[in-house]
């Protein structure tokens, strides 16, 4: 079966429609069977992403609207404006803060495989205590499980991790 092309956003209304103290992802890809995943994303003026890395993605940011900066692990500051399109290589820290007039931008990446329920196996009998729970490593706005023990941010989206 061919797939379609389709239309699934117009960014000027979806920007248009953001509320100005709103944050977070305004659109994302949700599509059946697609490779690629991508996020329309809006920070308010002053808000940040924090630090955080990206292990197994490439990401490519677009800047749609607004302004302001990318701190990269090296401690170097991009500036970030409308039309800006940035390579945020897989392994690479950074962090992102939004200027005056907010920072509106665009992701696109590799999907990622979704999380996959397998059968039970039968472990040997192992009197060691319970496995630990890791539900306070899963990212809660996307969902992503988090490879650091004590993790601040999202790799995946930049949300913040919970106070511990």
């Amino acid at each position: 079966m061919n797939a379609t092309p389709q239309v699934l956003a117009v960014l000027d209304g979806l920007l248009a429609s953001a509320a100005p103290g709103e944050r977070g992802a305004l659109w994302h890809l949700a599509q059946q069977g697609r490779e690629l995943d991508a996020n329309v994303v809006h920070l308010p003026p002053g808000a940040g992403v924090g630090e955080h890395q990206e292990d197994v993605l490439d990401v490519l940011l677009l800047v749609l609207a607004g302004g302001g900066s990318l701190r990269t692990g090296d401690g170097d500051t991009l500036d970030l404006a409308p039309t800006a399109v940035t390579w945020l290589p897989r392994t690479s820290r950074r962090a992102l803060e939004a200027g005056p007039e907010g920072l509106t931008y665009l992701t696109v990446h590799r999907r990622r495989p979704g999380l996959m329920i397998k059968p039970a196996v039968r472990a040997p009998a192992y009197e060691g205590g319970e496995a630990p729970c890791m539900l306070d490593l899963v990212c809660q706005e996307c969902g992503r499980l988090s490879a650091d023990r004590a993790p601040r941010f999202c790799s995946a989206c930049g949300e913040a991790f919970p106070a511990r």
